[in-house]
């Protein structure tokens, strides 16, 4: 089976992107498994540090090692938004495929700093592992908010990527370029669009000359998806909308059949939810 740097270098050149999706459940994690494989695509999943002290480190792994054993399938474990070293050497630790070390919130010296520990201790222990490192605030949480945090809109700029790169040697950047993560109430409904500063993306990809990530994907505009993907953005991240689709889900189930105890009755309008969210990103994502 491809690596997944090898995944990245072919939808670099088809300017596609990999779909990247988080779970924290059986539930998500069997819905987008199924919609990658109904449309034939490689895709990552993610765990943050708060999905991880959920399911366990060890046991999301498992759930990927047992996808690929069984059907050979290109499905890649990221460890996302990672703030210690060590929880980044748990993962490593654990086979996940890529880790990002989220130094973002600190002094752009200190997240050079930090970052280059966190790839020398990642790699130390499987230099394969993918690392990503970001710059720029777009918020800290999958969650539908009030108003956009203090500080976000504030874009990265190509000199500050360029030397992020040269200072660090990460395989993959997340810039700030316009994404936000979460959602506020009036995304949520479709009334609002976020929308990204696509010459940003072209100029940052020009600088850095390294595999980009979009973060904050969730409520951003399809044409804007398209745009970023053929500037440079080879994983785009989506979260917020899978949590929503999660919690419609099981409003549902448990609408339909209010006496229902089995689970796995209770919760099949949920798979189906996330299901089709996740169906139409990767569409999305990968139509050239």
């Amino acid at each position: 089976m491809m690596s997944l740097r090898d995944v990245l270098k072919r939808a670099e050149v088809n300017k596609v992107a990999i779909g990247h999706f988080n779970f924290s459940d059986l539930v998500a994690f069997n819905a987008i498994v199924a919609a990658a494989r109904d449309q034939e695509l490689p895709v990552m999943v993610g765990v943050s540090e708060g999905e991880r002290e959920f399911t366990g480190v060890q046991q999301a792994a498992a759930l990927v090692r047992a996808i690929r054993d069984e059907y050979n399938y290109p499905i890649f474990l990221n460890a996302d938004h990672t703030h210690s070293i060590a929880h980044a050497e748990e993962a490593a630790k654990a086979g996940f495929d890529e880790i990002i070390f989220d130094g973002s919130a600190l002094p752009f010296e200190e997240n050079i700093k930090q970052t280059k520990k966190a790839i020398e201790a990642i790699k130390s222990i499987n230099p394969a592992i993918l690392v990503e490192g970001e710059i720029g605030w777009i918020g800290a949480s999958s969650a539908v908010i009030d108003k956009v945090p203090e500080g976000v809109g504030v874009l990265t700029t190509p000199e500050e990527a360029r030397q992020f790169v040269d200072a660090t040697k990460v395989d993959v950047l997340a810039p700030a370029v316009g994404n936000m993560h979460g959602m506020l109430a009036s995304m949520v409904h479709g009334n609002v669009q976020k929308r990204l500063n696509i010459e940003r993306i072209a100029e940052i990809k020009a600088s850095a000359k390294i595999f980009m990530t979009l973060h904050g994907g969730s409520g951003t505009n399809d044409d804007d998806f398209k745009r970023a993907i053929k500037a440079g953005m080879t994983i785009v991240h989506v979260n917020t909308e899978i949590r929503i689709a999660w919690r419609r889900g099981v409003e549902a189930g448990l609408a339909a059949e209010p006496n229902e105890v089995a689970p796995y009755k209770i919760l099949t309008p949920a798979v189906e939810a996330v299901k089709k969210v996740v169906s139409s990103r990767l569409a999305l994502f990968s139509s050239k």
